[in-house]
């Protein structure tokens, strides 16, 4: 008898779920354990009992519980690991994941819908495997390019798009020794990176062969001169009260007094810029779905309209954790963590209680500052999300007046407060307030 189409055979998936097991099987065998062995001849590793690491010996090491979590330790150290795992773009882009579904069902609750429900019903996290779903649905969808487009830019700008976004991430301290690239000029490498999102806007929508993308990357470049020197002015009153532009330093400044207490003004503006930045409403006419139909995203489709959606959402957290590190202190906040995890009485344990318990890998500094770092950058996430649900978009003749004769003249208000604080020995280098 001929099988009826979609009906559901528990032979066809038993055996689909053999054929998984086997390309695991062989994908691990052929390509990942060579892979790690690639890497490890090429990655310094450190000494154990006197002698030298080989790949060979390392393997045999991870399953030896005594020698497991130092190996850890050193590796999540390592420049690679910072890059590419935390906090670098695995620990960005787990962040961005989490924050379109958040804003998805956020948004609906405050417009009275249901958001996503059917991929995932437990409990109170009702579709939560949408995220996973829609991925799948991006990466399988076929990408169409248009008739006269400009190929290699039209497939190079999202991959630039999301690059620079991985760029600025890179710049963003998490905690006291957590960052990829500690420069002394992180906060003017921040405003230099952000430069090229509306560039690569307008290339993209000019390589695309449309008009209505072009007409998009137009605005975001309109978007760029009117709120860019605002933008740079409100972080410039943080440089002259923490007198450095390495942001681990401004983090530091504040351990005593969060700048928003004394900067208000250029804490508003910098909220305001960055919305414009990351064309969020009311300031979404580089898109503006309403009008020229996605703006600079129409002719988007498949894996590039995702890379463009992570680089964006990338963004999202880099700026709000930006906004973190200039105005709430950074990672500062009081000490919640215990000092070990488990009894006083551990460093006489047996093996397993030490690996159980992280001893020598789990430091409470550092835990205590990730912990509050990433409550704060949350907090800011959702006030960036917010006015999505309860603002319209405003008119571009709006958005240039805003920018150029309102913001400006509020960036350069808080300024010269910041000046009258330095000049008053209230805060800055041997102010009365100022960490000694």
């Amino acid at each position: 008898m001929a099988t009826v189409p979609g009906e559901f055979r528990f032979g066809n998936f038993l055996a689909s779920i053999i054929w998984i097991i086997l390309i695991v099987i062989v994908a691990v065998t052929l390509v990942i354990l060579p892979l790690i062995f690639i890497v490890l001849f090429y990655l310094p590793l450190p000494p154990a009992n006197g002698e030298v690491l080989t790949p060979y010996l390392f393997l045999s090491d991870v399953v030896d519980p005594t020698r497991t979590l130092p190996i850890i330790k050193f590796l999540i150290h390592t420049t690679p690991f910072k890059v590419i795992v935390f906090p670098g773009f695995v620990f960005a882009a787990i962040i961005a994941a989490a924050t379109i579904f958040v804003e998805r069902k956020f948004l609906a609750k405050m417009q009275l819908r249901v958001g996503p429900l059917y991929a995932g019903v437990w409990g109170v996290g009702e579709g939560i495997l949408q995220l996973a779903a829609d991925g799948l649905k991006v990466i399988s969808k076929e990408i169409l390019i248009p008739s006269g487009a400009d190929r290699p830019i039209f497939w190079a700008a999202p991959i630039a798009f999301v690059a620079t976004a991985a760029a600025v991430v890179a710049l963003i301290p998490v905690a006291p020794g957590w960052v990829v690239s500690n420069t002394n000029v992180g906060l003017i490498a921040v405003f230099a990176i952000l430069g090229f999102f509306p560039l690569i806007a307008l290339l993209f929508s000019w390589a695309s062969n449309s008009k209505y993308p072009f007409i998009g990357g137009l605005r975001a470049l309109h978007q760029m001169i009117a709120f860019e020197i605002p933008f740079i002015l409100s972080a410039l009153s943080v440089v002259i009260l923490a007198g450095s532009l390495n942001l681990t330093e401004i983090a530091k400044s504040q351990h005593q007094f969060w700048f928003i207490l004394f900067l208000p003004i250029s804490a508003f503006v910098f909220f305001i810029s960055s919305l414009a930045e990351l064309e969020r409403v009311p300031f979404d006419l580089p898109e503006a779905e309403s009008e020229i139909v996605a703006g600079w995203l129409t002719e988007t489709s498949g894996m590039i309209y995702g890379l463009i959606q992570l680089g964006s959402y990338l963004k999202v957290y880099a700026l709000a954790a930006l906004f973190v590190i200039l105005f709430l202190g950074g990672w500062s906040g009081p000490l919640i963590f215990p000092p070990q995890l488990g009894p006083p009485t551990i460093n006489s344990g047996p093996t397993l209680e030490k690996m159980l318990t992280l001893q020598g890998f789990y430091n409470q500094v550092t835990v205590n500052a990730v912990f509050w770092f990433l409550l704060k950058t949350v907090i800011i996430i959702m006030l960036m999300i917010l006015p999505r649900g309860i603002s319209p978009r405003i008119r571009i003749d709006i958005l240039l007046h805003t920018g150029w004769y309102k913001l400006i003249v509020l960036a350069f208000v808080n300024m010269f407060v910041a000046l009258a604080l330095i000049y008053s020995g209230i805060l800055g280098p041997g102010g009365s307030l100022s960490v000694h």
